[in-house]
């Protein structure tokens, strides 16, 4: 019998107060057509209200793919609970959903997307919750904002800061769904669910289990139904005694922008040379210098940003397949994509659920990670996730936390300041008009890394800038590396809050860095991965 429903039915199938979690990353597997059909309900009957939606990654783009905003409607949503979230341009009318959070309508938490997905493998295994250092002395923390992300959300917390063998932890309780929203390619009629066309299997098992194992119901949007035993077992993602309910949206949108390209589901390998390098500007230079701290043979994991360059930077000096990339959405390997297809890949290795992507992460397997920061503090800490003039520009910190909890050595890039209106000429960086904001502040508005735990655990932690590169030490942050062209106290001592410690053997960059031929790259090969530490019985 076929699991085959319309939209406005399954959408009757949510009942008032329901808790709802919801597989997206941006539009990228964005059930987009289902949460429209809920935003259309409550627009026609009042129903279904007080719902609490559950999003370990953003559902939506703001850019032909809605998501969250179909139900950002005052009386439907109770209460919100995301990884991360839509963001729109500067320029733009934010989204609904950011309308209501910064109108203080209704509570909203910003979790680590990975403990999120941790949450709810609790929930379905019926244990309490998680215990985690992620998110120490960062806006996650009681001790600061403790994910809340408005006056709303702090009358009734979500995490809480606990003892246990003697040290301290942060305790997120488990929270189980009524129903679990979840996106595919094909169902089969008894509701098996392959991933052909998508561009990430996110994590849409471990939430239907959370659903399923409560008795709550699942409902899978998907581009087409087949009959009942033609799908490979081995191609099976989430088995279909997992599913419930099957909706078809023969129209929906591999990702943001993008109706359907085979190379970005791993179905066909792209050439090398039909991928774009970036050209030749003050961010080229940036992707450059943080390419510099590389090793062949690593595993790095890329943020949005200047970063997410890097990759086109190896190829571009014939350095391509020298370094696995590996991205919170899933893929591992290939090349990963640019702009509106950000979390995507093309020429994968392989393709990763996120819940597992995350524990890779949060363990600190990999070598090192590629990040961007808005504003750099004192004591090394990183903005990423707010900026309070501009709230909807900021989606939120996503797997930012979980990343950089115990990553090994990390990379952070960005402008030296805000609004500065710079030039290259022969070979040197020329700085015109300066910035009217500072970066680099005495205390960041939020914490989304923190610098004080980096030292704490030895962290390698790099700032990659247009005009220096600084280190982090038990001391403060120390200059490095300076522009060529630069004045060391008009260009950079002048232009931060606090005062930086200046290296005794300061260098200068790489003169090759500004000029627009490669810059010769060689990777220093990575040493031998060796067991740390004893074993005892």
């Amino acid at each position: 019998m076929s699991k085959h429903i319309t939209p406005s039915q399954a959408a009757d199938l949510i009942p008032d107060g329901a808790v709802v979690s919801v597989s997206s990353s941006s539009g990228l597997g964005c059930p987009d057509l289902m949460l429209k059909a809920i935003g259309e309900r409550f627009e026609a009957t009042g129903h279904p209200r007080d719902i609490t939606t559950l999003h370990p990654i953003a559902a939506g783009d703001m850019s032909g793919i809605k998501g969250i905003d179909h139900i950002a409607r005052k009386g439907l949503l109770k209460r919100i609970i995301g990884g991360s979230y839509p963001s729109g341009p500067s320029t733009a009318e934010p989204p609904l959903i950011w309308r209501m959070i910064s109108g203080n309508e209704i509570p909203a938490y910003n979790i680590p997307s990975g403990v999120m997905f941790d949450m709810h493998r609790e929930a379905a295994a019926k244990r309490p919750g998680v215990l985690t250092k992620v998110g120490m002395d960062t806006f996650v923390d009681p001790k600061r904002q403790g994910c809340a992300m408005n006056a709303a959300a702090q009358e009734t917390p979500v995490v809480k800061r606990v003892s246990f063998e003697g040290d301290d932890w942060l305790y997120f309780p488990a929270i189980t769904p009524d129903v679990t929203i979840v996106r595919a390619t094909t169902a089969d009629e008894h509701g098996n669910l392959t991933y052909e066309h998508e561009g990430a299997y996110l994590g849409g098992l471990d939430q239907a289990l959370a659903a399923r194992n409560n008795g709550g119901i699942v409902i899978a949007q998907v581009k087409r139904i087949t009959k009942q035993g033609s799908l490979k077992p081995h191609d099976v993602r989430v088995p279909g005694m997992l599913v419930d309910y099957v909706i078809v949206d023969p129209e929906q949108k591999q990702t943001t922008q993008t109706l359907y390209d085979p190379a970005i589901s791993g179905e066909i390998f792209r050439p090398l040379d039909t991928f774009r390098v970036p050209e030749f500007n003050i961010q080229k230079v940036i992707a450059r210098r943080v390419a510099q701290e590389l090793q062949a043979n690593s595993c790095v994991n890329l943020g949005f940003g200047i970063s997410a360059n890097v990759p086109r930077i190896l190829m571009e000096e014939g350095q391509h397949g020298a370094v696995t990339w590996v991205i919170e959405q899933g893929a591992v390997g290939g090349v990963p994509l640019l702009d509106f297809a950000f979390g995507c890949a093309s020429n994968a290795d392989a393709y990763m659920p996120s819940p597992y992507q995350f524990t890779y992460f949060q363990g600190g397997g990999f070598d090192a990670s590629l990040l961007s920061f808005l504003e750099i503090g004192r004591d090394g800490s990183v903005n990423v996730s707010k900026l309070s003039f501009r709230p909807h520009v900021t989606a939120g910190a996503g797997g930012f936390v979980d990343i950089t909890a115990r990553a090994r050595k990390i990379v952070f890039s960005g402008m030296f300041n805000a609004g500065a209106k710079l030039g290259i000429a022969d070979g040197k960086l020329v700085i015109e008009k300066e910035g009217k904001l500072k970066k680099l502040v005495n205390e960041v508005e939020h914490v989304t890394f923190s610098g004080r735990r980096a030292i704490e655990q030895g962290q390698d932690i790099t700032y990659v800038t247009e005009r220096c590169v600084m280190k982090l030490t038990p001391d403060g942050i120390l200059l490095s590396e300076i522009a060529p062209g630069i004045d060391l106290q008009t260009h950079i001592l002048d232009q931060s809050e606090f005062p930086l410690l200046v290296a005794k053997d300061l260098k200068v960059m790489d003169a090759r860095l500004f000029a627009e031929e490669p810059i010769g790259l060689s990777l220093p090969v990575k040493s031998a991965r060796v067991l740390e530490g004893t074993f005892h019985e």
